[in-house]
């Protein structure tokens, strides 16, 4: 079996969250595996960028998701663990990376993306994100005004 540690981002926008749909017409969050010494966070938004083009900033952690699929290329099976952070965009601009397999993508109503996810741990992952992106917010509004 082999090992990989990725990481990835829940981008948030105005009320929307980020998604992608992959080559098997999935619908995921931006994510990729952790390489040459980086650390978690410089991958999650240096993937975020590559994949979506959305310029992002972290502002939370999120969690730990991890799955197993079997990898025929590799004729063996593989074990993701992934380090989700919240971020943030500002605008919402963005250029799906076709040639990485990506099909399409945008920033989606946050309910409508939940539908529209295909796994569940994600799904949950954008709702459970989501309820502590507003509380970062609202704790940033409170702070401006204290």
């Amino acid at each position: 079996m082999i090992f990989r540690n990725c990481a990835g981002g829940v981008v948030f926008s105005k009320g929307k969250v980020f998604i992608l749909k992959n080559d098997k017409s999935e619908w995921v969050l931006p994510k990729g595996k952790i390489r040459n010494g980086f650390l978690p966070p410089e991958t999650a938004i240096s993937r975020v960028e590559y994949e979506t083009g959305v310029n992002a900033k972290i502002v939370s952690t999120a969690g730990e998701t991890c799955y197993e699929f079997y990898s025929f290329t590799r004729n063996q099976a593989v074990y993701n663990k992934i380090t989700w952070y919240i971020m943030e965009s500002n605008d919402e601009n963005y250029c799906v990376n076709l040639e990485e397999g990506f099909k399409e993508g945008g920033f989606y109503p946050i309910e409508k993306a939940i539908e529209m996810i295909t796994h569940s741990q994600d799904k949950s992952l954008v709702s459970l994100s989501y309820r502590k992106y507003l509380e970062f917010k609202e704790y940033e509004k409170e702070k401006m005004y204290a």
